[in-house]
């Protein structure tokens, strides 16, 4: 049975937003625009640190490595969203859908990684910060970033073989805007409850240990500020950690609604709100405030613009 099941269906039918038809229009714009601010503010960013020897530091280091995620993750579900809005073409081919969903789980696990390793980095600067260039030092720079990526690898990998190693008998319309797990689980007509205790399992583990862990890098990090007898010192270290505060906030309080919630506890529409969220939004604001609220990404970007100017003039 399984393997006949496994080919009944060769493709997926995304709903999107067809229940109204009347703002495909709208949204397809706006989310062009979204998608065109995002991958131009990422790369501004992976730019600017890769130019500006100056910012050749762990924390714009792996800020770099965060942008090349946030584009990645972008180009992963953006473009076949576009095409499901702007033509009649609603489907994804079965390997087109597994692709999605393996590039989904790679750069968000990454992502989730990512950001627990910039909380350690802010606090072993603030806390420690004598011994900061010894506890951050290039090799474990380099194992953060690479651990985070191959933990990416490996959970998409492991999560995206297994839910498609299931029967698919049909239907086959998503009714969703990309291939998320959730969605895509709906369809399989198996048995998925050994697979969902895993998955919440490890969403527990990708998701909420290092958002604790930054939680207590944070609350360590609050002390030591206090502590500070410089106004000034303050200032400059809250800025720091502002930003990826935000950024936190955005990316693991929507990731945990989606990929925590019970089966039945929110309608499709609401899920792919919640789910915007994360995919466009998160993206989006990063560039924006990580540059905007740091005074060293504001003057490198002013010197290379200048630079540029002078170039011109020449």
């Amino acid at each position: 049975m399984s393997r006949q099941n496994h080919s009944s269906v060769a493709e997926f039918i995304f709903l999107g937003f067809s229940s109204f038809p009347e703002l495909q229009e709208q949204i397809f714009g706006v989310f062009l625009v979204i998608y065109l601010v995002t991958l131009m503010g990422n790369a501004i960013i992976i730019v600017v640190i890769f130019l500006d020897q100056s910012l050749h530091s762990p924390m714009y280091l792996f800020l770099q490595n965060l942008s090349v995620v946030e584009v990645s993750f972008s180009a992963a579900i953006m473009p076949e969203m576009l095409v499901v809005l702007s033509s009649k073409k609603t489907t994804i081919p079965f390997v087109g859908c597994f692709a999605q969903m393996y590039f989904i789980l790679l750069f968000g696990a990454t992502e989730c990684f990512l950001l627990g390793a910039m909380a350690y980095d802010r606090f072993a600067a603030i806390c420690h910060p004598l011994t900061y260039p010894t506890i951050m030092n290039k090799s474990v720079l380099v194992k953060l970033i690479l651990f985070s990526w191959v933990s990416g690898i490996m959970v998409a990998t492991v999560q995206t073989t297994w839910v498609f190693s299931f029967p698919f008998c049909g239907p086959n319309e998503i009714n969703h805007l990309s291939c998320e797990t959730p969605a895509v689980l709906e369809l399989v007509c198996a048995d998925t409850f050994l697979f969902e205790i895993y998955a919440f399992t490890g969403t527990i583990l990708i998701v909420m240990v290092p958002f604790l862990l930054i939680l207590l890098s944070y609350i360590r990090i609050l002390f030591a500020i206090l502590k500070m007898p410089s106004t000034t010192g303050r200032q400059k270290a809250f800025s720091t950690c502002a930003s990826h505060l935000t950024s936190v906030t955005l990316f693991y309080g929507t990731a945990c609604v989606t990929y925590l919630q019970p089966k039945a506890s929110y309608s499709p529409e609401t899920k792919k709100l919640m789910s915007l969220a994360y995919t466009l939004l998160t993206p989006l604001l990063n560039p924006l405030i990580y540059s905007l609220r740091n005074n060293e990404m504001k003057r490198s970007l002013m010197k290379l613009w200048q630079r540029k100017q002078v170039l011109h003039i020449d």
